[in-house]
């Protein structure tokens, strides 16, 4: 599972370890649903998650078209607009769990958060 983060915002640490952990979240339950043999393997192998980021939102949702397209499931985050960002900021995308090898291929080439 990889998790990127709009850095551009600015978020505080904290609000964006609750925005990384939001998509983490919204990832897993859907998963446990809809994919239920991938989310075991991934929660037998120690629920991988690593937290990347691009600077716009151009960016993420191109991440998230280019995920889409490869069959890999994606969650958007979008805030509630109660603390540092308006209403419906979207502030991460989750990416996964698949292969890495798979998500390698759509966010391969971002810096860690």
């Amino acid at each position: 599972m990889v998790l990127v983060l709009r850095h551009e915002i600015g978020l505080s640490a904290g609000k964006a370890a609750v925005q990384v952990a939001h998509a983490a979240v919204m990832l897993a339950l859907d998963e446990k649903v809809r994919r239920r043999r991938e989310f075991r393997i991934w929660l037998e192998q120690g629920q991988k998650k690593v937290a990347l980021r691009v600077e716009t939102l151009a960016e993420l949702e191109a991440l998230q078209r280019k995920a889409e397209g490869r069959g890999i499931p994606t969650a958007m985050v979008q805030d509630a607009g109660l603390t540092e960002v308006p209403p419906g900021t979207k502030t991460v995308l989750g990416i996964g769990p698949a292969q890495a090898s798979e998500i390698d291929r759509v966010t391969g080439s971002l810096p860690l958060l």
